[in-house]
């Protein structure tokens, strides 16, 4: 599917309104992108079958406000750094959450050691982040001056080295690289572990998400993969974790499950748009254009990804993502 959409766009001669292509960034601030870290507050809790207790809400409210608060001061104080951190934040949470994916749906075997899991990591959550740089710089560096610009229109100077044609090719050259190794290594792993198909998912995925990443424009590309993709499937994950949602889906009431996850996720999805005014507030740059509303937008993510991701970390550590005894059940 996501080969085809590349196609399918680069037909249209790429000429898709720059206006349309943001909106399905827009729409996932209500469906699936936000509301996917709504219920962070709950994972945690239920993930060690344990109640919902004052103090377990206490700890990630915490997160957040220390977290959260402390990486949206550094935006005031150098926005370049702080949109570099994003970039590898997001990086690195968005594979993070394809690992669990394809160890947790796929039961990939030839993921059986610490370090194929970690560069499986790198690689797919660089197709979105690195690939649309070497791709399509000048889209690339127009969001990073969006954003940086909503605190200091002339900081983005700072990053225009990355842009450079030698830097690019790199990237592309290095990141190419790991692709290779990181699926020619689990491919060794699989025929060792009679686990080729699991395998073949895996490279299907980063094949198809490299071409698609290739092709589409990038402000297009994340506003789909982030609701579609990457939320998606952290919501599977939480509903797992809920004994009602996951009641409803064995049996096949996706509806129900959904509505579950729904009213779970509403209260804190209503919060964070508070989050999101105090944001555009603050900026000191207002937001007068469609793009400069969109850049207010992805900081507002930003801020909220970073204690997001220590929470899907916790989780990763309380389902033994990442351990020993975790990765001799997965066909070490």
């Amino acid at each position: 599917m996501t080969v085809t959409l590349g196609f399918a766009i680069r037909g249209f001669g790429g000429t898709i309104p720059l206006a349309y292509q943001y909106v399905p960034l827009l729409v996932s601030a209500l469906l699936l992108g936000v509301p996917h870290g709504a219920v962070d507050h709950l994972v945690l809790p239920r993930s060690r079958g344990k109640p919902i207790t004052r103090r377990s809400l206490a700890f990630v409210g915490g997160l957040y406000l220390l977290i959260g608060g402390g990486y949206a001061f550094v935006w005031f104080l150098s926005p370049a750094l702080a949109f570099a951190l994003f970039i590898l934040v997001t990086l690195l949470h968005w594979g993070q959450g394809d690992v669990y994916a394809l160890v947790e749906l796929t039961d990939a075997s030839h993921l059986s050691t610490r370090r194929i899991r970690a560069s499986t990591a790198l690689v797919r959550g660089g197709l979105p982040m690195v690939i649309p740089l070497v791709a399509f710089p000048e889209q690339y560096r127009f969001v990073a001056a969006t954003l940086i610009g909503a605190f200091d229109p002339r900081a983005v100077g700072a990053l225009d080295w990355v842009f450079t044609p030698e830097v690019r090719l790199a990237v592309a050259v290095g990141f190419g690289l790991l692709i290779a190794t990181t699926l020619g290594a689990g491919y060794r792993r699989a025929v060792r572990t009679d686990g080729v198909r699991p395998w073949l998912i895996d490279a299907g995925e980063t094949l198809s998400l490299f071409a698609y990443f290739g092709l589409v424009p990038p402000i297009l590309a994340i506003g789909l993969y982030f609701p579609l993709w990457h939320s998606l499937r952290h919501i599977l994950r939480t509903m797992l974790l809920d004994d009602v949602a996951a009641s409803a889906l064995s049996d096949r009431s996706t509806g129900r499950a959904f509505w579950r996850f729904t009213r779970d996720a509403a209260p804190l999805t209503a919060g964070a748009f508070i989050v999101l005014g105090a944001v555009a507030l603050a900026v000191p740059e207002t937001p007068t254009t469609v793009p400069d509303a969109v850049g207010v937008y992805l900081v507002f993510i930003a801020v909220l990804t970073l204690p997001h991701v220590v929470v899907v970390s916790l989780l990763d550590r309380q389902l033994d993502l990442w351990s020993p005894q975790r990765l001799s059940r997965s066909g070490t």
